[in-house]
């Protein structure tokens, strides 16, 4: 059974989610930054279409990056080091999401609607939202955002415009994560593109014990500066 948020004030446990689809934990709800919030601290992110009722999710296995297990092959550092990037944090986020639900090939991308849009916005505001940008000549031509809470990091989404400016910004991000002793990037589901960037899958069950222990550590609020080098 799915169970439908109203007036819950916590979600269900995350075993009980759904293994067909994997990670279905519960429907309804609100996006409200209350919810947002209380969701990621218990491993749980919403996942829908337009005109879809919000639907929450907890997969199991659980894709996540150690900051320190970056993977970076020469020809990328190579690319890194000639493309011209520059590095912005926090400074374009609704252009950032944007970016990140154009259309592209895979057909991704279409979930980010207007009403993720503006809650996500309203994280940003408040200091937990993030956006790491991958700038080439005065243009944004990569980036990703997700949300920070306590030492751990929620990857939402990617996008890139030009070759390996999605990959560039990762990279960036890892980096200053380590140097901040965050403990996690949370990945979501398992894809191959991670999966070479040093993401690896563990059991939901590891996933949400090193969870509750990230979350509470010391809050890094935003808007972020980096001072990982380009």
């Amino acid at each position: 059974m799915i169970e439908r948020r109203q007036n819950a004030t916590v979600f269900p446990p995350v075993e009980t989610a759904l293994t067909e689809p994997n990670g279905l934990l519960a429907q309804g709800g609100s996006l409200s930054p209350e919810w947002l919030l209380d969701a990621y601290r218990h491993g749980i992110f919403p996942w829908f279409n337009p005109g879809e009722p919000i639907l929450w999710w907890s997969p199991d296995p659980r894709m996540v990056l150690l900051p320190g297990d970056i993977r970076v092959t020469r020809s990328l550092a190579k690319r890194m080091r000639n493309a011209g990037f520059e590095l912005r944090v926090d400074t374009a986020f609704v252009a950032v999401m944007r970016g990140c639900g154009e259309p592209r090939d895979d057909a991704g991308g279409t979930w980010i609607s207007d009403t993720m849009v503006a809650a996500y916005s309203r994280l940003f505001d408040a200091g937990y939202a993030h956006s790491v940008e991958t700038w080439h000549d005065d243009r944004l031509v990569g980036g990703l955002y997700g949300v920070a809470i306590g030492r751990m990091f929620y990857g939402e989404s990617m996008f890139s415009r030009e070759p390996d400016a999605s990959k560039f910004a990762l990279v960036r991000l890892a980096q200053q994560l380590q140097q901040w002793e965050f403990g996690m990037i949370d990945c979501q589901m398992e894809t191959a593109h991670l999966s070479s960037m040093g993401a690896r899958t563990i059991p939901r069950a590891a996933f949400v014990t090193r969870l509750a222990e990230l979350v509470n550590l010391p809050h890094r609020p935003g808007p972020w500066t980096f001072d990982v080098s380009d």
